[in-house]
This record gives structure tokens, sequence and C-alpha cells, in this order.
């Protein structure tokens, strides 16, 4: 049976999601999420679950858009708040503020890594003179990605200060997807998407690209194909390029 593959006969660009996909870093995000949302919903309910409400509600979104749908999940009402508001505030800029510190604590402690697979597949993709962007919601994306040693393999990248600046909606609107391609001059149906989050290949689905790539890491590829995935694989290794030759 052939491998799953990107075509470079039929798009000249792939655009990556970062979190879970690139970077090791969609488990610091969920971590960070549910300590502080456990915190918040003890005495309310029932404790934040990794596996059901960060995936289904949370992952691939901005970050207040997160907390507004979890809480919306859980029939909770709480005000909006400001950008000031004390970390961990019972408001959504409160909650959003709070994970972000937390999960900032983190990556200082830690570090960030890419996954080896990723980089491999960036090297091959460039080395067959396809261009490639990064796209992620989070504000730090610029800071995760350099951190990570992965920056000089992307010609460009759309992160969260880029929505913010631009007025961009999150995912699932593909409107930073296309952003991306707006910068690299291509038309959605020339690009391909990378993905992990079900938002992010929703958006893929309704930017009109070219192919959207699912990397499923927890056994849901029923779930990643309904949001709108055309090719699985558990890991990027498991991806072959073809349709161009390597530049020399």
């Amino acid at each position: 049976m052939d491998r799953p593959a990107i075509d470079l006969s039929a798009v000249s660009a792939v655009v990556f999601d970062s979190d879970g996909v690139v970077t090791d870093t969609a488990r610091v995000h969920a971590a960070a999420w549910k300590h502080v949302f456990d915190a918040f919903l003890r005495g309310r309910c029932a404790p934040f679950d990794i596996s059901a409400d960060y995936l289904r509600h949370v992952d691939g979104r901005p970050r207040l858009d997160g907390v507004r749908t979890f809480l919306a999940a859980r029939e909770i009402e709480l005000p909006e708040g400001a950008a000031d508001d004390e970390p961990g505030a019972p408001t959504v800029h409160g909650l959003g503020l709070a994970k972000d510190r937390v999960f900032l604590e983190q990556v200082e402690k830690y570090g960030v890594a890419a996954f080896p697979s990723a980089v491999a597949l960036l090297h091959e993709l460039r080395h067959r003179g396809c261009r490639t962007a990064a796209v992620t919601a989070s504000v730090h994306g610029r800071k995760l990605i350099t951190g990570a040693g992965v920056m000089h393999l992307f010609d460009l990248l759309v992160d969260g200060g880029d929505a913010a600046l631009m007025n961009l909606p999150g995912k699932p609107d593909p409107a930073l997807f296309l952003e991306a391609c707006r910068r690299l001059d291509l038309p959605a149906v020339r690009a391909a998407v990378v993905e992990a989050a079900l938002p992010g290949l929703e958006a893929g689905k309704k930017g009109g690209f070219g192919q959207v790539v699912a990397v499923d890491r927890l056994g849901r590829a029923v779930e990643l194909v309904a949001s709108g995935a055309d090719v699985v694989v558990g890991d990027l290794g498991e991806l072959t390029v073809r349709g161009r030759v390597p530049v020399s």
C-alpha cells in the first residue's frame, strides 16, 4: 500500500500549525489549562478532562475563545473582564491570563522541543523547493518556534500577535491560514495544511486548501476525518514527499 504523501505537483507550499505538530507544546498547554480550570471548578462541577474537554473545546483555539467555549460547554457564565484583570480572577480574561502565566512558567523552566519527524519533513520539503509557513493562535508563537530552533525552516510565521493586529478571527475560521497564503502569494488550493487540532482541520477544509493532513497522536482518526482531514498519520515520519525533484 502506498504511503501517505504530500504531492508537490499539486501544492507549492505547506502551512504547519505549530503546537502539537512542529513543537511538542500541546501537552504543556493542556496541563496549564487543567491546572487553571481545576482550581476554578473546585466545588462547582467535575474537573477538567484533558482527553475530552481540552481536545474538544480548547485545543487549537485562541486562548480567550478556549475559555469561552469550555465554559459554555459546562453551562457556566462569567463576565468578560479585561486585559488588566488579576490572573485567576473569575472572568474570561482572568482565567486566560492565569493559563498564560502557568504555560510560560513551564516553557521558561523546561524549554521547547521540536518533533524530530517534523524537522525532517521540513528539511525534505525545502530541499525540494517547497515553501513553508508556521501558523499558530498563540501570541508567543515566535518565541516558541525560535526556542525550538526551527524558525529557519519557515518562510514566514503568522501568530496570535498578527491575529490581534489584523483583527483576524481564530480557528475554526481559516483566516490565519489564508493570511499565510496571502503572504506566500498563493491561492489556498495550491497549499497543504498540516494540523493536529479539530478546529484547525475544520479551518483547512473551510479555507479550500489543496490538502489537509492530520497528525493523530491520540487515536482519533474518525473525528479528524470528520473535521476535514484528507490524510491522517500518527507521526509526520509516516508522510513521504513526491512530485518535485530535490534542489541541488
